[in-house]
C-alpha cells in the first residue's frame, strides 16, 4: 500500500498503479494478460500501457505481431522525477512574475489536509526567516515524522531558528535548532507559527487544516506579543 500511496502522490492514475506494479511482479507480458491480472478492462489497459510508455516506465517489442510489454528499470522512477522538477523550475521565473503581479496584501488562505499543511511548513522553511511558536503539543513530528527530519534539514540549510512557547509539563525530545521556554496555558490542537510577515494557525484535527494570514501589521503585532510571553517564561 505504500508503494501505491507514493505512485498516486507522483500524480499516477489507479490504472497506471495497477499495470505498472503488474509489469514489475509479471516480468514481459502480453496486454491481455496485464489487464485480467490487474483486473482491469483492457481499453484501460491499453491506455495505462500507452500512459506508461510515454513516461518511459514501461516499453515493448514485437514478437510476431504481438507486443510484449515490460516495465523499465525502477532507477527510472527517480529520473522520471528529477524531469518532472526541472520541467518545472523552467517555468519558475514566470510563474514567480506572475505571482507578484496578482498578490494581494493582507491575503488569508486556508489550507486542508496533509498536503495542504505540508505546503505551509515548506512556506516557512524557504521563507529563510526566523520561526515563533506558541501552542506546540508535538503533532507535527507525530502525525508527519518523516516530513517533520525532512522541515528540520530544511531549517539547518536555511539557517532558521525557532523558539517555542510551550505548555508548563511538556517536554519536547528534540531541541535541535530550537529554544524553549514554558507558559502556563491549556493543551490546544491549535499551534500558531509567526515567521517574517505571516501568520500560520495549524489546526491539528483528524484531518489538519492551516490558516495562513499575510499581513506585516497583523505579524508585527503577534511577534510583540510573543516577546513579552517570552520574558516571563520559565526556561526549559
Amino acid at each position: 500500500m505504500q508503494t501505491e500511496k507514493v505512485l498516486e502522490q507522483l500524480g499516477f492514475s489507479p490504472n497506471e498503479i495497477k499495470v505498472y506494479l503488474t509489469l514489475n511482479d509479471y516480468g514481459s507480458t502480453k496486454a491481455g494478460r496485464i489487464a485480467k491480472l490487474a483486473k482491469i478492462d483492457r481499453s484501460n489497459c491499453y491506455n495505462a500501457l500507452k500512459l506508461l510508455t510515454e513516461k518511459g516506465l514501461a516499453s515493448y517489442v514485437l514478437i510476431g505481431k504481438i507486443k510484449w510489454f515490460q516495465a523499465t528499470g525502477p532507477k527510472r522512477l527517480l529520473d522520471y522525477v528529477k524531469e518532472q522538477e526541472e520541467s518545472v523550475r523552467s517555468i519558475l521565473p514566470e510563474l514567480h512574475a506572475r505571482h507578484r503581479a496578482t498578490k494581494i496584501e493582507g491575503q488569508v488562505r486556508l489550507f486542508k489536509g496533509v498536503k495542504g499543511v505540508k505546503s505551509i511548513f515548506l512556506d516557512m522553511a524557504r521563507s529563510g526567516d526566523n520561526n515563533y511558536v506558541f501552542g506546540s503539543e508535538g503533532q507535527f513530528t507525530e502525525r508527519m515524522p518523516e516530513f517533520a527530519q525532512q522541515f528540520e534539514r530544511l531549517k539547518r540549510e536555511n539557517n532558521i531558528k525557532t523558539k517555542l512557547l510551550i505548555r508548563k509539563g511538556r517536554h519536547e525530545l528534540n531541541p535541535n535548532n530550537s529554544k524553549y521556554r514554558f507558559i502556563k496555558a491549556a493543551e490546544s490542537p491549535a499551534v500558531t507559527n509567526i515567521y517574517g510577515d505571516k501568520i500560520a494557525i495549524i489546526i491539528w484535527t483528524e484531518e489538519p487544516e492551516g490558516i495562513v494570514i499575510e499581513n506585516a501589521a497583523a505579524a508585527k503585532a503577534y511577534k510583540s506579543y510573543f516577546d513579552v510571553m517570552w520574558e516571563i517564561g520559565e526556561e526549559f
